[in-house]
């Protein structure tokens, strides 16, 4: 057990185990003694002798998040939105607190300022960066952190669940809109999402040589959970594919030479040429999953073209039309039909 005692107006925290060498650190609270000593016993127990704390001293949050920026982010699709984040985070005073010092209540308090400045779901996100960015710290920087701490905070709840699918004549609109517009292959582009239910930025990453025009299959060699999948193009697809390669720059490998930025500003003035309302580029990706399963292909089919991984995922994406669930429940059972 560790011996805790006033000493000289501050508070010691001694820590003695067979085999090592005490260890003592001085505090200004009683609270933050008893931590320190606890989080020592701990490393003790776990690694069956102290590790040195003494970096942990010296090393600051914002410091572990300029490394995990600049070694382990670029590794990501998500690379930009990641590190855009992460300069949020180190400008923020959480930044500050060396790792010796960071406790759950500094992550507690950080998660309820932040969810009271931005979205749950941004507030997610940035906590997820922290809660890697320590996991990484501990698993391959080699920091003597006993645990981490913010995978001991309560994550925000995300109630962004959506149902928007096109209805009646949206889909014609769309098409029709895009005729009408600047931007010569953004019917290409909204034909791709609505068929295979693709991701915007695996969309607008895609090159030429990644398109199979004799299997007719696309090949993404890296998605937003980090594996390569091959997505089968349907002939309406493949057609609006074909077509725009007719009259795209032969010297240009990218299939859509436009960055996310300028696809959002295309999104919104179609939508109000076309006087569609409330409808995001992303729903289209629902529109295409549940269509997939309304063709009658079964679960495990429609995660390898959509590359979800988890069944909890790919239902919240799923929004099928009750109309034809009806249809396919056909008109009568046979026990009605007898009866």
């Amino acid at each position: 057990m560790a011996t805790i005692r006033k000493l000289r107006g501050r508070w010691q925290a001694q820590v003695r185990r067979r085999g090592m060498k005490p260890r003592a650190k001085s505090f200004d609270s009683k609270a933050d003694a008893e931590k320190w000593a606890r989080e020592l016993e701990t490393q003790v127990d776990r690694f069956g002798m102290a590790p040195d704390t003494k970096i942990l001293e010296t090393t600051t949050l914002g410091q572990l998040l300029a490394r995990y920026q600049l070694e382990v982010s670029p590794t990501k699709r998500g690379f930009t939105q990641e590190s855009q984040r992460i300069d949020v985070l180190r400008r923020h005073d959480l930044s500050h607190r060396t790792l010796i010092g960071l406790a759950q209540q500094d992550i507690v308090s950080f998660r309820d300022e932040r969810l009271r400045a931005v979205a749950p779901s941004t507030a997610l996100r940035e906590l997820a960066i922290l809660s890697h960015t320590i996991e990484v710290a501990i698993r391959d920087w080699g920091m003597p952190l006993a645990k981490n701490v913010v995978k001991l905070v309560r994550r925000p709840v995300v109630r962004n669940e959506r149902s928007r699918r096109l209805a009646g004549d949206e889909e014609q609109r769309l098409l029709d809109g895009c005729d009408a517009g600047k931007i010569v292959f953004l019917k290409t582009i909204v034909i791709l999402a609505i068929e295979t239910g693709m991701r915007r930025g695996e969309i607008l990453g895609l090159e030429w040589n990644d398109i199979s025009h004799n299997r007719r299959v696309i090949s993404l060699s890296m998605t937003k959970n980090g594996t390569s999948r091959e997505v089968p193009l349907s002939p309406r697809a493949f057609q609006a594919l074909s077509d725009w390669r007719e009259l795209a720059d032969a010297n240009e490998s990218a299939v859509f030479p436009m960055q996310p930025g300028a696809l959002e500003q295309a999104w919104r003035r179609l939508l109000t040429r076309t006087g569609i309302k409330n409808l995001r580029f992303h729903d289209l990706r629902h529109e295409a999953v549940s269509r997939l399963f309304e063709r009658g292909l079964n679960v495990i089919e429609v995660s390898s073209i959509s590359g979800h991984k988890e069944l909890r995922m790919l239902k919240r994406y799923t929004h099928l039309s009750v109309d034809d669930l009806v249809s396919r429940l056909g008109e009568a059972s046979p026990v009605a039909a007898h009866a």
